[in-house]
């Protein structure tokens, strides 16, 4: 058997357990200078479902794509050393401020110009916005069947992919002919630990951009192993329309923003006897919290 083309679909993303009050910029935007940045955690979950399907099938190709700033690049080179076999970065100033509707467009744009793929996985949602729609739209705009929710890899074959589904009151076995996009659950299996083999294999891994400030010795290493290269993709590059792009092709507009900073002002030490729990029950019917 052959093995697939599989594009993973991965984000760099605000840590939001880290949130201050200078998250948000006034336009509504992300302000992402100014907190951590990680792998979204479901697209770890969407990386480890591709490798797997690499695990059973040798001769599969993984292509991370990420849309992004620069430093992006980091999570590329995080899924190398996990496994995957190499990375496109699409970055541009104009793709600043997109909402999903604008992002799913130029993902949809970058994945006709790599054009050879089996299957397209991506995680189910990002922990920055929460709305599970950027898969679902790249589907369309593909004109490619999907299957959301995935949790578990049954089978796959030149013709079909059969996954299993997780959804609110139990699960479903679904079979889909190729090329998909699959978006994956959280209750998928977690992203196996760095490889040290592709490890020390991918660490001088590189953008073009992230060149102009590496040394002699990096620049090299790079024009002489390819696979070091993490390409980068503009606007132009994928052949993008402008107007569909950034805030100008975002029709979701943040009304108002509001900070809202929780304190805690009081604390109650309580016991695991009946009577403790019956007093905070009774205390919490009297000022209204619940009931």
């Amino acid at each position: 058997m052959k093995g697939f083309k599989i594009v993973v679909l991965a984000k760099q993303v605000p840590d939001t357990r880290n949130v201050g009050k200078d998250a948000m910029k006034e336009d509504g935007t992300v302000n992402r200078a100014v907190l951590p940045a990680i792998f979204n955690p479901e697209d770890l979950n969407a990386l480890e479902l591709a490798l797997r399907i690499k695990d059973q099938n040798p001769g599969t190709e993984i292509t991370i794509l990420t849309m992004g700033p620069p430093r992006a690049a980091e999570i590329i080179r995080e899924a190398m050393y996990r496994g995957a076999d190499k990375g496109i970065l699409i970055t541009d100033k104009r793709f600043a401020g997109s909402d999903t509707l604008a992002t799913s467009y130029a993902i949809s744009q970058a994945v006709k110009k790599i054009n050879d793929y089996d299957v397209v996985i991506a995680g189910r949602q990002a922990i920055d916005g929460d709305t599970a729609q950027v898969g679902p739209q790249v589907a369309e705009k593909l004109a490619i069947p999907q299957i959301t929710y995935a949790e578990e890899l049954v089978s796959i074959n030149d013709q079909k992919i059969v996954i299993k589904r997780r959804l609110e009151n139990g699960i479903e076995v679904v079979s889909c002919p190729m090329p998909v996009l699959i978006t994956v659950h959280s209750s998928a299996p977690e992203c196996r630990p760095r490889n040290a083999k592709h490890l020390m294999k991918f660490k001088y891994a590189k953008t073009a951009l992230e060149l102009e400030e590496a040394s002699p010795i990096e620049a090299s290493l790079v024009s002489e192993r390819k696979y070091l290269n993490i390409q980068i993709w503009t606007v132009d590059d994928i052949q993008a329309d402008v107007e569909w792009l950034g805030l100008s092709g975002s029709p979701t507009k943040v009304k108002n923003i509001e900070n809202v900073i929780l304190q805690a002002k009081e604390s109650k030490v309580l016991t695991a006897s009946d009577g403790d729990m019956n007093t905070l029950v009774k205390e919490l019917i009297e000022n209204h919290t619940i009931g």
